[in-house]
């Protein structure tokens, strides 16, 4: 969530700072700030609400007084209301040491009564103040400020990712991390800091992923990283696989509509290079042979969106490989004490890669000693690099905070490695080519979907001003329905409910009457007959029904208020289809209803804390 931005160089102007976290803005914020260093002193600003309008002239640093370093910081609020008070940057006493923070802070009640009682003054609710003020105690004993910035880290206990600067040092700012992501980049005269790579890209492609329990110091002219305990350590630099272009809007209204229209393009990049028709399988090299071979039992674990994913590839898993999979919640696996037979494989999906609950679950499945393998989007992230092995999706950077295109890529990879695992365990050689003929086609008929758009978007203003919607699906279409569900939840701050079709007679069915749109997913040829019944269930109810169908079922289209049509396909690769007009239906409500589509509030992009 929240997010970090620095700059250190000649270019530290308050444009650039606040240019890198308005790049920012989709991980969801409710507050911000800036710090700038130079001429012996610090320069603080900070805000509450949107970014717009920003009147920079108050940041002064004196007589020839040119930035060197500056950090910002978009906050979403944890510890203490969304105030100008708890905005990043904080402060010590003196006012010579600036920090931001992501992530929470465990013991700062703890540090709080301890600096207190030696005379620091707090201004804030934060957890974050105690880290400047703990520097600033430290510095009476320490050497010099990176001995006493590491000295408070020790002291530390929870997830963070900081950056800091000390008015004595203006060229400088200093970093680390804990459990929240933070990037270094590599520009010719300058190096960046961010909780992500999408405000770097403006400036370098050149990054450096920080572990952790490590620290950096930056210069102009580069940087060293170091682990708590003061070693030097050596951090390889790699390339931002996306392109600024690639995080713009592109000419589209928003970034949500941008996304859901790459599908087709993204579908296809998580296909590619993957399919072996010689042999009905697929390729994933990130993944050993001998460990999916051996595999007895999976266990998926997720949160939200990936969650949904994860369901559908328990029943890929299942039919496909005849593999037992369960889905847990990323924090209920660590809390839940699991149980993991011998042979068990985790998978751990995430799109952003650094989601804090399935991160501690993957920590968690390896100290029980389960092997585990991410499924996840942005390369080099926290999840992939703890796993150390797994399959990108290649989705390509996603700036919507809700989920489109990373869940369908999600779905096509959870294909691609249950057809696998089925090829190694029974699965017919023609079984396995009619699958893979299956998901070659999706692109083209995702396409097609999309060309329908403005049918879904006439759906979506006749039902805009609905306050309940409810999804129902079965097998396969179930997690759809869930999915579905969640969008419309997430942008549009409409009550929708999930609900699994054959439990509708054991509860949800009293929740029908003519204001409660039903979307009835019944695109499953296994399974049409059963929604048809749950269709006459809800009609008998005066429901309003909105049906997502096979093309060509006319029968269904009769019953309906309304219907939305998907090619046909084979019923474990529906979802991938059907979740496509589901995403444009939440789309066109939340644009009718006049939301802020691509930054909901009170949600964030990537859910670092837990």
């Amino acid at each position: 969530m929240c997010g970090i931005f620095g700059y250190a160089g000649s270019e530290a102007r308050p444009e650039v700072l606040i240019e890198g976290i308005k790049r920012l803005e989709y991980r969801g914020y409710d507050s911000w700030g800036l710090c700038l260093a130079g001429n012996d002193r610090l320069s603080l600003m900070r805000r509450v609400g949107r970014i717009s309008g920003v009147d920079v002239s108050a940041l002064a640093l004196g007589r020839d007084g040119s930035p060197l370093s500056g950090i910002a910081h978009t906050r979403w609020a944890t510890h203490g209301a969304p105030t100008e008070a708890n905005a990043h940057p904080h402060v010590d006493c003196a006012g010579r040491i600036a920090v931001i923070h992501n992530g929470i802070i465990e013991n700062h009640a703890a540090l709080r009564a301890s600096l207190q009682s030696k005379g620091h003054r707090f201004t804030s609710e934060t957890d974050t103040e105690v880290i400047p003020h703990l520097v600033e105690e430290l510095l009476k004993s320490e050497s010099d400020f990176t001995s006493a910035f590491l000295a408070a880290l020790k002291l530390l206990v929870g997830a963070y990712g900081i950056a800091a600067l000390w008015a004595e040092t203006p060229d400088t700012i200093y970093v680390a991390r804990h459990g929240s992501p933070i990037v270094l980049g590599v520009g010719k005269s300058s190096t960046l800091v961010a909780s992500d790579p999408a405000p770097l890209v403006t400036h370098t492609r050149d990054v450096i992923y920080l572990d952790d329990g490590e620290a950096a110091i930056l210069h102009p002219d580069g940087f060293e990283t170091r682990t708590l305990e003061g070693t030097r350590v050596s951090k390889r630099v790699q390339q931002v696989a996306f392109s600024l272009q690639d995080i713009e809007r592109g000419g589209f209204p928003h970034f949500m509509l941008k996304e859901i229209a790459e599908q087709p393009e993204s579908i296809h990049n998580a296909l590619r290079g993957r399919i072996v028709r010689s042999e009905g399988t697929a390729k994933l090299g990130g993944v050993e042979e001998d460990l999916l071979r051996r595999v007895r039992r999976c266990h998926i674990v997720a949160c939200g969106t990936s969650w949904n994913a994860g369901l559908v590839g328990k029943y890929l898993l299942e039919n496909l490989a005849r593999i037992p999979t369960q889905v847990t919640f990323g924090a209920e696996f660590r809390y839940g004490h699991p149980v993991l037979e011998p042979d068990t494989l985790v998978i751990a999906v995430s799109q952003s890669g650094e989601t804090a609950d399935t991160l501690a679950a993957v920590r968690e499945a390896k100290l029980i000693g389960a092997e585990t393998i991410g499924i996840c989007n942005v390369v080099g992230s926290s999840i992939a690099r703890e796993c150390g092995k797994g399959i990108y999706i290649h989705a390509g950077p996603e700036i919507g905070v809700a989920s489109t295109k990373a869940f369908t890529s999600q779905l096509v990879v959870l294909s691609l490695l249950a057809v696998h695992m089925g090829r190694m365990r029974g699965m017919s050689l023609r079984a396995g080519l009619l699958f893979l003929d299956a998901l070659e086609r999706l692109p083209a008929q995702a396409e097609r979907i999309l060309g329908e758009k403005e049918q879904v978007a006439r759906i979506a203003r006749k039902y805009a001003q609905c306050r309940d919607f409810l999804y129902v699906g079965r097998l396969y279409e179930y997690p759809a329905a869930l999915e579905g569900a969640l969008k419309l939840k997430e942008i549009s701050y409409v009550h929708a409910e999930g609900v699994q079709a054959a439990e509708m007679k054991h509860g949800p069915i009293a929740l029908i009457e003519p204001g409660v749109p039903t979307v009835v997913l019944a695109a499953q040829a296994e399974i049409r007959d059963k929604m048809l019944g749950n269709t006459h269930e809800i009609l008998a109810r005066s429901g309003k029904v909105i049906a997502v169908a096979q093309e060509g079922d006319e029968e269904l289209a009769n019953l309906a208020h309304d219907t939305i049509f998907i090619p046909k396909t084979l019923d474990p690769l529906v979802p991938i289809l059907s979740v496509i007009p589901l995403q444009l239906l939440a789309y066109y409500v939340a644009v009718e209803r006049g939301c802020d589509v691509d930054k909901p509030r009170n949600l964030a992009k990537s859910v670092t804390v837990e």
